[in-house]
């Protein structure tokens, strides 16, 4: 991988985990690195899924790819801030 793919990686999972951490009611505590990791992780299995599924753009962003990984960033999210919490307590 290049430079500038693992700089955009990184990029498009800040952004996927920032929207899913918007999305996500209450507060999540999790930190920028964790929300990135959730966020790229979200945007690989999305753009596997929905080309799995035959939905998915593989020349570009489709909207539906989008709500896909976001929703999987959602769930990732709260997985992580869940997991945290409880090791916490």
């Amino acid at each position: 991988m290049t430079i500038s793919g693992l700089l955009s990686a990184v990029l498009v999972g800040l952004v996927i985990g920032a929207l899913a951490r918007l999305i996500l009611p209450g507060r999540q505590a999790i930190g920028l690195l964790a929300t990135i990791a959730v966020g790229i992780l979200a945007a690989l299995v999305g753009t596997w899924l929905t080309n799995q599924m035959g939905i998915g753009d593989a020349k570009g962003y489709d909207l539906f790819e989008l709500i896909v990984q976001v929703a999987l960033a959602v769930i990732g999210v709260g997985l992580v801030a869940g997991a945290l919490r409880r090791s916490r307590t």
